[in-house]
């Protein structure tokens, strides 16, 4: 594959153990891909990606390996649920989850296991794939974004930096190489300073305190309809919705050309998706209604034989959706994002929202939302809307497609 300069050097390190620290579009993932290829065209040997979940393991890398390793002819069997491909040569390439951890277990691994946003793991993932690399003498490669000086990650790549065998490498997002120089200068304009200082600096921020630090009063401004006079769609409003029983909570807006204003909140306990959906045809009759909802609910069922998802389509709503869970971390940056760039305006009259923004803080010692608080449903509601909406990744790359695979590899076969 043809890889950037950066990229190339991290796949000529030979050390057994590499971590990687890189901003958004880095190519960290097109990096991932190669290394597993790189590994896996030696035969006979097993090779493991690993996400913080199957979800994301589908989302990130799946599709984009298939296609790699089709135009190779590499490809022998492939189990679409088990996530697994098995080459013409006997390797083995396997995607797991880390929310899965009895699937690491009781295996080995004697090419390399990929850690991709090892931030979002729990940090004894690597103590129990420790022991699947040891008979074998296997890899490890560790990658991802920061997410501030009290994670495991930076922990890791501080004691990694003095140990033998170990390298760590860390590079922002323009050094990636894929990403115009304009594009990262509307960023830093766009974003609050600490998330883009996180995402395409790649620094180590501390994130303590409130989450929504970027929220403040100035961002609280009655509605009034005269707005609708710059509305696009009049007849429109839009709701972000997480399905939560105890309670459902929503946040509606009006969408302008320059951003959101949350004009209304719903909360009911012991509720469902019919209720909801009832409430909101009541509250808004005759209007467009388009709803962000949790990506769960397209397999979620609320006490029915239908999902969520369909329940919503049923009353007549347009429903959009991520295909997979948004990181909490993307949900929340874009949430932060928006407010700096003034693309959020809340109505005084959403109290709970409100209450919810100026109370949700980090679990201590974490960089964790506290979900033991119960001041994240709404929260969770506003932040599908957002992400969908205004997400923070939406970007133009400068990709070179590749010519060639160029492994630069010992003498050992290939195929393809």
């Amino acid at each position: 594959m043809q890889l950037t300069k950066p990229q190339q050097t991290i796949a000529n390190d030979k050390n057994r153990w590499r971590i990687v620290v890189a901003g958004r579009r880095f190519g960290k993932t097109y990096l991932a891909i190669r290394e597993m290829c790189y590994f896996a065209r030696i035969p006979n040997k097993t090779v493991y990606y690993v996400a913080p979940t199957y979800r994301m393991c589908k989302a990130i890398v799946w599709e984009e390996l298939k296609d790699k390793l089709v135009k190779l002819r590499w490809i022998k069997k492939i189990n679409e649920t088990e996530l697994t491909i098995n080459l013409v040569n006997g390797s083995k390439i396997v995607l797991a989850g880390a929310d899965n951890p009895d699937r690491l277990r009781g295996i080995f691994v004697s090419g390399i296991v990929i850690f991709d946003e090892y931030a979002d793991m729990d940090k004894d993932v690597w103590t129990v794939m420790r022991p699947a690399l040891a008979d074998k003498g296997g890899h490890a490669m560790w990658i991802g974004s920061p997410k501030g000086k009290g994670n495991h990650f930076y922990e890791m790549f501080q004691w990694a930096q003095d140990q033998d065998n170990w390298s760590t490498y860390k590079y922002t997002t323009i050094e990636g190489g894929n990403v115009p120089v304009e594009e990262i200068e509307a960023a830093s304009r766009e974003m609050d300073e600490r998330t883009f200082k996180s995402e395409f600096m790649a620094e180590w921020v501390d994130f303590v305190g409130l989450v929504y630090y970027a929220f403040n009063e100035t961002h609280i401004k009655k509605y009034t309809p005269i707005e609708d006079n710059t509305d696009p769609t009049p007849n429109t409003i839009h709701v972000g919705l997480d399905f939560n029983i105890f309670p459902m909570s929503a946040v509606i807006a009006k969408q302008y050309r320059w951003g959101m204003h949350i004009i209304d909140e719903i909360e009911l306990h012991n509720s469902n998706t019919f209720a909801i959906s009832e409430e909101l045809k009541r509250r808004y009759p005759n209007t467009v209604i388009k709803v962000y909802p949790d990506p769960a609910g397209s397999a979620r069922k609320t006490s029915s034989n239908t999902t969520d998802h369909k329940i919503l389509f049923n009353n007549g709503f347009e429903v959009l959706t991520r295909r997979a869970h948004p990181a909490v971390k993307d949900r929340i940056n874009s949430v932060n994002s928006a407010f700096s760039s003034g693309k959020i305006l809340i109505d005084p009259k959403c109290k709970s929202l409100r209450n919810c923004l100026n109370k949700m803080s980090y679990r201590e010692g974490t960089n964790e939302p506290d979900k033991t608080s119960g001041w994240d449903h709404m929260l969770d509601a506003l932040g599908y809307m957002i992400e969908f909406t205004y997400p923070i990744t939406k970007m133009t790359t400068q990709r070179t497609e590749p010519s060639r695979w160029a492994m630069n590899a010992p003498a050992t076969r290939r195929f393809g």
